[in-house]
C-alpha cells in the first residue's frame, strides 16, 4: 500500500515554532516514526510552503499513484478552496490531520474549508494523529479489497 503524507506551510518548523501548541518535535521524528510503525507500507513525504506545490502533489494522485493521502494543510486549511477542490477530485481517501486541537485555538483556526472533502479528520493528538490517519487509511484500503 502506498500513502502520501503531505504537510503544508511552516510544518518544516516543527520544534521551532509555537511549541506550546505543536510540541517540540522535529519533522524527521514524524517520518521515522511512521516508517518504523508501518514498515510494510510505502510512505512518501512532502512538505511545502507553497499552495501550488501541494495542489500539484494532489493532482498527481488522480491517476492512482497512491492508495491514500494524509494531509496537514497548515494555515491553508482555513482558506484554500483550491486545495479542497484538488482533494475532492481524488478517488482515493484523504485524511486531514492537525497536530494541535484547532478548535481550542484562535477563532479563525476553528473552520476548515478542506475537511469537507476529506474522509476523516484527526486533530489535537499531536504526531499520533498521523499514525491514526495511516491506520484509518489501511483499514479503508483493506475493506475496499475484500
Amino acid at each position: 500500500m502506498r500513502i502520501l503524507v503531505l504537510n503544508g506551510p511552516n510544518l518544516n518548523l516543527l520544534g521551532k515554532r509555537e511549541t506550546r501548541h505543536l510540541r517540540p518535535r522535529d519533522p524527521v521524528d514524524l517520518e521515522n516514526g511512521l516508517k518504523a510503525k508501518f514498515p510494510a507500507l510505502k510512505l512518501e513525504f512532502l512538505q511545502s510552503n507553497h499552495e501550488g506545490a501541494l495542489i500539484d502533489a494532489l493532482n498527481k494522485c488522480i491517476d492512482g499513484m497512491t492508495d491514500g493521502i494524509v494531509i496537514n494543510p497548515g494555515a491553508y486549511t482555513h482558506y484554500s478552496y483550491a486545495i479542497q477542490d484538488a482533494i475532492a477530485a481524488l478517488k482515493v481517501p484523504v485524511v486531514e490531520v492537525h497536530i494541535s486541537n484547532i478548535h481550542a485555538r484562535e477563532d479563525w483556526r476553528k473552520q476548515s474549508v478542506t475537511a469537507p472533502a476529506c474522509r476523516a479528520v484527526f486533530a489535537g493528538a499531536g504526531l499520533k494523529g498521523y499514525e491514526l490517519a495511516v491506520r484509518f487509511l489501511v483499514t479503508a484500503w483493506r475493506r475496499n479489497r475484500e
